[in-house]
């Protein structure tokens, strides 16, 4: 597929499955969603779609490609686009895209979509982009504006899904492949997935209001599609490979039998003992211990005041010897004005 073609008709590579609509999406949890992304983008190929005519709290998840510009997505913004970046711990800084005042061409009647656009710039994949639409404050839409953005019906996509990170990378998955790798695997056909994507609840359902369930919930679907995930990759070696399979021992690799989130929240804890340790003493320690002498101390007064005194005193005859100088070259300049002019010649002078 050409790249101006696809720059022009607003394709994009998409993530396959559908991720539930919310309302808001914080900060903190559009950082997890994208470190989360940058696992399942390795074991999911990405399909070329169009973003069109997004609803209020859709979510999507596109791999953004460093040649084409952000993709069309059928809607019409009054207002430019703002971006700025915040830090997100870890090293990791995300970079905000906030446009406002959005509408859809001879659908609504006021501008009141917003669209924001999260991405690791720092600390993770900066061409992996989510994209969350809302409702924001509602201003009246320009007639001159008023005009779609982009030609309909939209045509038909039969380009193949690409993997677009980890080992396949730039590896094609053709539709209707057997077992194998060019097999497409279930959650690129299946709509039946709907509801395992990377959002905190089923589609359908309000975001819930306390955070920390939020996140668990949020951290569950996303633990539940990286095992489909993986079973997706187990059904793809073939019977002969899984028959050649040995049993893992006791010393396996402990990410390949913890759960992401279990392991993050042990090594969290882990830190907080060290730093608890190392704090403590400074919290808790001898506090009367003997304080440190002065740096001065090093020196005594009475030596101090005669160095004082013995410079002082240079300096004073140094201002002596100066005037007493000063007055001769006075006495000796006025010497010479007094000399009359008739004096006698140079010859008279040499004479003498």
């Amino acid at each position: 597929m050409a790249q101006h073609a696809a720059q022009a008709e607003g394709l994009c590579l998409r993530y396959p499955d559908s991720i539930g609509p919310q309302p808001q999406i914080t900060h903190e949890a559009a950082v997890q969603m994208l470190m989360r992304a940058i696992q399942l983008a390795q074991h999911t190929p990405f399909t070329w779609s169009y973003i069109d005519k997004p609803t209020e709290g859709q979510l999507f998840l596109i791999f953004q490609m460093p040649q084409l510009p952000f993709p069309i997505d059928g809607l019409v913004y009054q207002d430019r686009e703002q971006r700025y970046t915040i830090p997100a711990g870890a090293g990791r800084e995300l970079e905000v895209a906030e446009v406002k005042f959005g509408f859809i061409p001879g659908l609504d009647s006021s501008a009141h979509r917003v669209r924001r656009r999260y991405r690791l710039a720092k600390g993770g994949h900066p061409q992996l982009v989510l994209i969350h639409y809302s409702r924001g404050q509602a201003t009246p839409i320009m007639p001159s504006l008023n005009q779609p953005v982009r030609s309909y019906p939209l045509r038909q996509v039969n380009e193949p899904a690409v993997y677009v990170l980890g080992e396949k990378q730039g590896q094609k998955v053709f539709a209707g492949a057997g077992p194998g790798p060019g097999r497409v695997p279930p959650g690129v056909d299946h709509p039946a997935a709907a509801d395992m994507g990377m959002g905190y609840g089923m589609s359908g359902m309000s975001m819930p209001g306390n955070p920390q369930a939020m996140l668990a919930h949020q951290n569950s679907n996303m633990e539940a599609l990286e095992k489909r995930a993986m079973r997706d990759r187990s059904a793809s070696m073939g019977p002969r490979q899984a028959g050649s399979r040995v049993e893992d021992d006791d010393s396996a690799d402990e990410s390949e039998t913890i759960s992401t989130r279990t392991l993050a929240l042990t090594r969290y804890r882990r830190n907080h003992e060290f730093m608890n340790e190392v704090f403590m003493y400074a919290a808790f320690g001898n506090k009367n211990a003997i304080s440190p002498p002065p740096p001065y101390s090093i020196f005594k007064k009475t030596d101090l005041e005669d160095k004082v005194a013995k410079l002082t005193a240079e300096i004073e005859e140094l201002k002596n010897r100066s005037a007493a100088r000063k007055q001769t070259v006075s006495a000796v300049a006025n010497d010479l004005a007094d000399v009359s002019m008739d004096g006698p010649s140079i010859s008279d002078a040499i004479s003498t």
